[in-house]
């Protein structure tokens, strides 16, 4: 059975990593155990995390507001009836709004039933998405997350992540995928409630982050969770300054209310 995200689970999850990690359990001793970071599942939420794709969350929210003016409302039929031309008025990209029709379109006709995805497991719900164009493996993670609530997915090429990843277990440089990899197989089944901790000490942590060019893990946003992540191309850091005791405190409020973003990356 598939294990689902709840607060109860969440608190679970936590607790089970803490134990396990002394890494993570230092973040949430330091800023407390993550949000929820959830999102409802369907059409508006794929369509919200497509347009967050490689910009900001605030530049994805505003793209989404210009679409929901045009369309009336952000359902499938009305999308789909939208002409190109229209969506790139909206100030949409010429590929988004391609993406956004197809998948308009397939739900029209009956070839993709976003609803579905619930019943199916992990892999067979991600390989559903990603057959939809536009909708590469983070999008698809990400989405299996945040709206599915899904305790063991990690999105992979997260720049956020691997940022995080690299000061909570200070590391002297980003650390690749083989080794995100090794890492992150020793949180199963708890890989989700992971990303949500290390999401959390990144939002937590205000400092000047360099581009972390290295690795683009499967973050390309954070898209939080809906709550969705807040979006700014994560960065990794150039220095390790610990922030002033009133600093933390500003930073873990605002971790509540942004969600994390997704380093900016691929679909």
């Amino acid at each position: 059975m598939t294990l689902q995200l709840t607060s109860e689970t969440l608190a679970e999850g936590v607790a089970e990593l803490a134990r396990r990690d002394p890494h993570l359990a230092a973040v949430v001793a330091r800023h407390g155990a993550p949000p929820l970071w959830d999102r409802p599942a369907g059409f508006q939420t794929l369509v919200q995390i497509i347009l967050e794709q490689q910009i900001s969350l605030s530049a994805g929210r505003a793209a989404y507001e210009r679409l929901e003016r045009l369309a009336g409302a952000v359902t499938p039929e009305r999308v789909a009836a939208l002409a190109e031309a229209d969506l790139r008025g909206a100030g949409l990209t010429r590929q988004k709004s391609g993406y956004i029709r197809d998948i308009a379109k397939a739900i029209v006709v009956g070839d993709f039933d976003p609803d579905a995805l619930a019943t199916l497991d992990d892999d067979e719900a991600r390989a559903a998405l990603i057959k939809l164009r536009g909708i590469g493996a983070w999008t698809a993670n990400i989405y299996l997350l945040m709206a599915l609530g899904r305790a063991d997915i990690w999105p992979s090429g997260d720049l956020a992540l691997v940022a995080a990843m690299r000061e909570v277990k200070r590391m002297r440089s980003l650390p690749t995928a083989e080794r995100v990899e090794r890492i992150t197989r020793a949180w199963s089944p708890w890989r989700a409630v992971a990303a949500r901790v290390l999401w959390h000490h990144y939002l937590s942590t205000p400092r000047a982050r360099a581009t972390a060019s290295a690795a683009k893990p499967s973050a390309r946003r954070m898209p939080a969770p809906s709550r969705r992540p807040d979006r700014k191309g994560p960065r990794s850091v150039r220095r390790s300054t610990k922030p002033s005791r009133a600093r933390a405190g500003a930073a873990s409020s605002r971790s509540k209310a942004h969600r994390p973003r997704g380093g900016r990356t691929r679909a």
